[in-house]
């Protein structure tokens, strides 16, 4: 009887999926890139179906990262190296079948002809001894240890169960409403819940292109944490506000909601696109800027500035696991140092008796607290306004020093928020 030929590698269904997968994973692990930017280039060409699975695939290979390879090492007598393709392969053949419902014979058919060239017995072997004893994978997931270690440090010792509690569950769909006096009517309309005014916490499931107000430009979508540096300015009144990195706009809208005259500076044109469309839906008015805030300078002080400053985004590692991965020392300090030579050129830009809202979407002191701390020795003038009790979010209670500091633990009980430091500090006005 004729030998069936083998097929070639292209003429296997799904390939080119998992190899933009494998692409997507060495871009992020070993390049540093961030996964959503990444992934255009390493899923160029490919349908919107299998765009989806390769970042399904890349996501969930890095969410569970330290628990894959722990099951790898366990069925091999001499660890792989850490970038070995073998290594890679094989994570990308395990989570398909531990996370994403793909059956054995289908994950590892899509996994062998990646490694051509290379060792695919060893694959091969790997995978079915794993495969064969129906492993699972721990819930909560296993946080990388430099990083439990690193929070550990910082925020005590409870603080990195926290966080893996926080990783296993998916986080929530919050809203900011356009008109804060409509919350009870956009709550009941879309059947969710409020925590503060101008808030909507959506149900899970839902897509939100189709929910009713959306297309009216009614409420945008924000994390609560993210909305609470615009409620520390309250309402503007027709006053001048420097909206410092704003693309894609979700605190400019508030900040134009609430009577502020806006304007909007961001690097990014493409993000500032996005801004624009936002401001379009919603039917609120902003100047838009495009510049680098390193050489960028207002034509007169401001009566506000908030400076919602680039960073690790670790606080929004729940959406974006690759942080956990490209993040450490070096670049926590060369963020830091941005975030400083940024603070010090936003103070110049204000009015005496002005207010500077300073934000961070991160978990690490450096990008907050110690900001804030080298900032007030640097500038005199410039002293603390305490967020109160009553501007926040229910359950969101200020620090002793007056910031706002959510951590994974926060509002635990109700679906959690963002990571997020917010401060609070007046110009003094000069006699």
């Amino acid at each position: 009887m004729p030998r069936r030929p083998t097929p070639r590698p292209e003429d296997v269904p799904g390939l080119p999926a998992r190899r933009a997968a494998l692409r997507l994973l060495d871009a992020v692990l070993r390049r540093g890139d961030p996964l959503e930017i990444a992934l255009h280039g390493a899923a160029q060409g490919l349908p919107p179906a299998d765009r989806a699975l390769v970042h399904a695939i890349a996501a969930e290979t890095l969410r569970h990262l330290p628990d894959l390879d722990a099951l790898i090492d366990s069925a091999t007598r001499q660890p792989l190296p850490d970038d070995a393709k073998a290594r890679m392969v094989l994570r990308i053949a395990l989570i398909q079948v531990l996370a994403l419902g793909t059956a054995p014979h289908a994950a590892i058919a899509t996994a062998l002809p990646l490694v051509d060239g290379g060792p695919r017995k060893l694959v091969h072997g790997v995978f079915g001894t794993l495969t064969r004893a129906a492993p699972s994978l721990p819930s909560p997931p296993t946080l990388p240890a430099d990083v439990a270690q690193r929070w550990a440090g910082q925020w005590g010792d409870a603080m990195p169960p926290a966080a893996a509690l926080a990783y296993a569950v998916r986080p929530p769909v919050d809203l900011s409403l356009r008109d804060p006096g409509e919350t009870a009517l956009w709550t009941e309309k879309l059947d969710g819940r409020s925590l503060a005014p101008g808030h909507v916490r959506l149900p899970e499931g839902v897509s939100v292109p189709d929910l009713p107000g959306f297309a009216e430009g009614a409420w945008w979508v924000q994390d609560l944490a993210a909305s609470i540096p615009a409620r520390l300015l309250g309402r503007g009144e027709g006053r001048h506000v420097l909206d410092l990195c704003a693309a894609p706009g979700g605190k400019t809208m508030q900040l134009a909601a609430s009577g502020w005259r806006v304007t909007a500076i961001d690097q990014s044109k493409k993000r500032l696109e996005r801004l624009g469309d936002n401001l379009a839906r919603t039917g609120l008015a902003a100047e838009i800027v495009q510049a680098d805030l390193r050489q960028w300078t207002p034509p007169a002080p401001a009566d506000a500035i908030l400076l919602d400053a680039p960073c690790t985004a670790t606080g929004i590692y729940r959406r974006h696991p690759d942080v956990l991965h490209r993040i450490g020392p070096r670049q926590i300090a060369e963020l830091a140092e941005l975030q400083a030579e940024l603070l010090t050129r936003a103070a110049q830009w204000l009015k005496p008796g002005g207010t500077l809202i300073y934000a961070t979407c991160s978990l690490e002191a450096a990008e907050g607290e110690e900001q804030i701390a080298q900032l007030l020795g640097r500038h005199p003038d410039f002293t603390p306004q305490p967020a109160k009790a009553a501007e926040l979010p229910g359950g969101i209670m200020p620090t002793a020093q007056g910031w706002v500091r959510t951590l994974p633990d926060t509002l635990a009980g109700q679906g959690g928020t963002d990571g997020f430091f917010v401060a609070r500090l007046v110009r003094s006005i000069k006699a």
